[in-house]
Protein backbone atom coordinates (compact mmCIF):
# COMPACT_ATOMS: atom_id res chain seq x y z
CA UNK A 1 0.00 0.00 0.00
CA UNK A 2 1.49 3.50 -0.97
CA UNK A 3 0.00 6.22 1.69
CA UNK A 4 0.08 9.94 2.65
CA UNK A 5 2.50 10.83 5.25
CA UNK A 6 -0.69 11.01 7.55
CA UNK A 7 -1.66 7.61 6.37
CA UNK A 8 -4.41 8.31 3.87
CA UNK A 9 -4.53 5.86 0.61
CA UNK A 10 -6.89 8.44 -1.38
CA UNK A 11 -8.92 11.46 -0.77
CA UNK A 12 -12.28 11.69 1.11
CA UNK A 13 -14.22 11.67 -2.04
CA UNK A 14 -11.81 8.94 -4.08
CA UNK A 15 -10.95 10.97 -6.72
CA UNK A 16 -6.75 11.17 -5.75
CA UNK A 17 -6.04 7.92 -5.58
CA UNK A 18 -3.03 7.83 -7.32
CA UNK A 19 -0.10 9.89 -5.74
CA UNK A 20 3.25 7.57 -5.66
CA UNK A 21 6.08 7.84 -7.62
CA UNK A 22 7.59 5.20 -10.42
CA UNK A 23 9.31 3.68 -8.27
CA UNK A 24 6.90 2.88 -6.42
CA UNK A 25 4.89 1.41 -9.83
CA UNK A 26 7.87 -0.55 -10.24
CA UNK A 27 7.43 -1.91 -6.67
CA UNK A 28 4.14 -2.88 -6.97
CA UNK A 29 4.45 -4.95 -10.27
CA UNK A 30 7.63 -6.74 -8.86
CA UNK A 31 5.36 -7.90 -5.59
CA UNK A 32 2.88 -8.86 -8.48
CA UNK A 33 5.54 -10.97 -10.27
CA UNK A 34 6.02 -12.76 -6.74
CA UNK A 35 2.05 -13.76 -6.52
CA UNK A 36 0.35 -16.66 -7.07
CA UNK A 37 -3.03 -14.58 -6.78
CA UNK A 38 -3.91 -10.51 -6.52
CA UNK A 39 -7.03 -9.70 -4.24
CA UNK A 40 -9.10 -5.91 -4.23
CA UNK A 41 -12.31 -5.00 -2.65
CA UNK A 42 -15.38 -4.20 -4.70
CA UNK A 43 -15.08 -0.83 -3.05
CA UNK A 44 -11.02 -0.18 -4.70
CA UNK A 45 -12.28 -2.04 -7.81
CA UNK A 46 -15.04 0.07 -8.61
CA UNK A 47 -13.95 3.36 -8.09
CA UNK A 48 -10.87 2.24 -10.36
CA UNK A 49 -12.57 1.43 -13.81
CA UNK A 50 -9.03 0.78 -15.66
CA UNK A 51 -7.23 -1.27 -13.30
CA UNK A 52 -7.04 -4.80 -14.38
CA UNK A 53 -4.79 -6.94 -11.57
CA UNK A 54 -2.88 -7.71 -14.00
CA UNK A 55 0.71 -9.43 -13.58
CA UNK A 56 3.99 -7.87 -13.53
CA UNK A 57 6.70 -7.33 -16.33
CA UNK A 58 7.72 -10.98 -16.09
CA UNK A 59 6.05 -13.17 -18.63
CA UNK A 60 4.61 -15.95 -16.65
CA UNK A 61 2.55 -19.00 -18.45
CA UNK A 62 0.36 -18.91 -15.50
CA UNK A 63 -0.40 -14.96 -14.51
CA UNK A 64 -1.71 -14.28 -10.70
CA UNK A 65 -5.59 -15.13 -10.40
CA UNK A 66 -7.61 -12.25 -9.82
CA UNK A 67 -9.71 -12.59 -6.52
CA UNK A 68 -12.42 -9.97 -5.71
CA UNK A 69 -13.96 -9.66 -2.30
CA UNK A 70 -17.66 -8.58 -1.90
CA UNK A 71 -19.44 -9.10 1.36
CA UNK A 72 -22.76 -8.21 -0.83
CA UNK A 73 -21.26 -8.77 -4.59
CA UNK A 74 -21.91 -5.52 -5.35
CA UNK A 75 -19.14 -5.44 -7.84
CA UNK A 76 -19.69 -3.10 -11.13
CA UNK A 77 -20.40 -6.02 -14.02
CA UNK A 78 -19.38 -3.99 -16.95
CA UNK A 79 -15.71 -3.44 -14.66
CA UNK A 80 -12.88 -3.47 -17.39
CA UNK A 81 -11.56 -6.34 -15.48
CA UNK A 82 -14.01 -8.88 -17.15
CA UNK A 83 -13.68 -7.78 -20.46
CA UNK A 84 -9.95 -7.90 -20.15
CA UNK A 85 -7.99 -11.42 -21.41
CA UNK A 86 -5.51 -13.14 -18.58
CA UNK A 87 -5.82 -15.11 -15.21
CA UNK A 88 -9.07 -16.33 -14.00
CA UNK A 89 -11.49 -13.85 -12.15
CA UNK A 90 -12.46 -15.32 -8.65
CA UNK A 91 -14.88 -13.60 -6.43
CA UNK A 92 -15.47 -14.02 -3.07
CA UNK A 93 -18.65 -13.27 -1.18
CA UNK A 94 -21.15 -13.96 2.10
CA UNK A 95 -24.49 -15.35 2.23
CA UNK A 96 -25.64 -11.62 1.94
CA UNK A 97 -25.80 -12.17 -1.40
CA UNK A 98 -28.90 -11.74 -3.44
CA UNK A 99 -29.75 -14.72 -5.54
CA UNK A 100 -30.23 -12.63 -8.54
CA UNK A 101 -27.14 -11.06 -8.16
CA UNK A 102 -25.52 -14.01 -7.36
CA UNK A 103 -26.88 -15.79 -11.03
CA UNK A 104 -25.58 -12.10 -12.29
CA UNK A 105 -21.84 -12.75 -11.05
CA UNK A 106 -21.93 -16.24 -11.94
CA UNK A 107 -22.33 -14.91 -15.55
CA UNK A 108 -19.87 -12.45 -15.36
CA UNK A 109 -16.85 -14.02 -13.50
CA UNK A 110 -14.49 -17.48 -13.73
CA UNK A 111 -15.47 -18.61 -10.13
CA UNK A 112 -17.99 -17.01 -7.35
CA UNK A 113 -17.69 -18.53 -4.47
CA UNK A 114 -19.36 -18.10 -0.81
CA UNK A 115 -17.51 -18.34 2.12
CA UNK A 116 -19.12 -17.21 5.58
CA UNK A 117 -22.37 -15.53 6.61
CA UNK A 118 -22.51 -11.89 7.20
CA UNK A 119 -18.37 -11.52 6.69
CA UNK A 120 -15.92 -13.02 4.30
CA UNK A 121 -14.05 -16.01 6.05
CA UNK A 122 -10.62 -15.22 4.25
CA UNK A 123 -8.86 -17.77 6.19
CA UNK A 124 -11.68 -20.56 4.29
CA UNK A 125 -11.60 -18.69 1.11
CA UNK A 126 -7.60 -19.05 1.06
CA UNK A 127 -7.36 -22.67 2.12
CA UNK A 128 -9.90 -23.22 -1.08
CA UNK A 129 -7.45 -21.29 -3.33
CA UNK A 130 -4.66 -22.98 -2.13
CA UNK A 131 -5.84 -26.48 -2.44
CA UNK A 132 -8.06 -25.89 -5.57
CA UNK A 133 -5.98 -23.23 -7.82
CA UNK A 134 -2.44 -23.85 -5.81
CA UNK A 135 -1.97 -20.23 -4.40
CA UNK A 136 0.75 -20.04 -2.11
CA UNK A 137 1.05 -16.54 -1.89
CA UNK A 138 -1.59 -13.80 -2.05
CA UNK A 139 -1.24 -9.83 -2.88
CA UNK A 140 -3.70 -7.68 -1.18
CA UNK A 141 -4.05 -4.36 -3.12
CA UNK A 142 -6.42 -2.84 -0.41
CA UNK A 143 -8.67 -1.24 -0.02
CA UNK A 144 -8.43 -0.21 3.92
CA UNK A 145 -12.05 -2.55 4.79
CA UNK A 146 -10.40 -5.33 2.88
CA UNK A 147 -6.94 -4.98 5.01
CA UNK A 148 -9.17 -4.52 7.50
CA UNK A 149 -10.63 -7.68 7.73
CA UNK A 150 -7.30 -9.36 6.21
CA UNK A 151 -5.59 -8.82 9.45
CA UNK A 152 -8.73 -9.09 11.70
CA UNK A 153 -8.49 -12.37 10.05
CA UNK A 154 -4.86 -13.31 11.35
CA UNK A 155 -3.68 -14.10 7.30
CA UNK A 156 -1.31 -11.56 6.81
CA UNK A 157 2.37 -12.62 7.05
CA UNK A 158 4.03 -9.10 4.99
CA UNK A 159 2.96 -5.61 5.17
CA UNK A 160 4.84 -3.54 2.21
CA UNK A 161 4.08 -0.01 2.92
CA UNK A 162 5.38 3.17 0.65
CA UNK A 163 4.79 6.44 2.66
CA UNK A 164 4.90 9.32 0.26
CA UNK A 165 5.47 13.39 0.96
CA UNK A 166 2.43 14.83 1.32
CA UNK A 167 -0.19 15.26 3.43
CA UNK A 168 -3.98 15.05 2.45
CA UNK A 169 -6.01 15.05 5.36
CA UNK A 170 -9.67 14.86 6.01
CA UNK A 171 -11.32 12.66 8.50
CA UNK A 172 -12.97 10.64 5.72
CA UNK A 173 -10.24 9.95 3.76
CA UNK A 174 -9.45 6.10 3.61
CA UNK A 175 -6.54 4.83 5.21
CA UNK A 176 -4.51 1.64 4.81
CA UNK A 177 -7.01 -0.63 7.51
CA UNK A 178 -10.81 0.58 8.21
CA UNK A 179 -13.79 -1.00 9.01
CA UNK A 180 -14.23 -3.15 12.62
CA UNK A 181 -10.83 -2.77 13.68
CA UNK A 182 -9.24 -3.95 17.06
CA UNK A 183 -11.06 -3.32 20.25
CA UNK A 184 -8.13 -3.69 22.47
CA UNK A 185 -4.39 -2.68 21.88
CA UNK A 186 -3.35 -6.02 22.75
CA UNK A 187 -5.26 -7.79 20.26
CA UNK A 188 -4.18 -5.06 17.00
CA UNK A 189 -1.77 -6.95 14.03
CA UNK A 190 1.91 -6.43 15.33
CA UNK A 191 4.84 -6.50 12.79
CA UNK A 192 8.64 -5.96 13.28
CA UNK A 193 10.51 -4.01 10.46
CA UNK A 194 12.19 -6.31 8.24
CA UNK A 195 13.79 -3.60 5.74
CA UNK A 196 13.91 0.23 4.56
CA UNK A 197 14.63 2.04 1.54
CA UNK A 198 14.52 5.60 0.77
CA UNK A 199 14.22 6.36 -2.47
CA UNK A 200 14.22 10.22 -3.35
CA UNK A 201 11.13 11.64 -1.17
CA UNK A 202 9.29 7.77 -0.55
CA UNK A 203 10.30 5.61 2.30
CA UNK A 204 9.63 2.02 1.30
CA UNK A 205 9.04 -0.46 4.06
CA UNK A 206 8.21 -4.07 5.01
CA UNK A 207 7.31 -5.03 7.44
CA UNK A 208 7.17 -8.97 8.79
CA UNK A 209 4.43 -10.38 11.01
CA UNK A 210 5.00 -11.03 14.75
CA UNK A 211 2.97 -14.58 15.77
CA UNK A 212 2.59 -15.52 19.15
CA UNK A 213 3.17 -11.81 20.22
CA UNK A 214 0.44 -11.46 23.41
Amino acid sequence: MAMTADGKIASADRKISTFSSRADHAHLLKLRDKANAIITGAGTLNAQPKITLGPGKKTRKNPPLRVIASGRGQVDLQHKIFRTKGAPTIILTTDRISRRRLKELKVTADIVEIFGEKEIDFLSAFNFLRAEWGVKRILSEGGGHLNDSLFRAGVVDELNLTVCPLILGGTDAPTISDGIGFDRLSDAAQFKLKSRKLVKNEMFLVYQVMRNSK
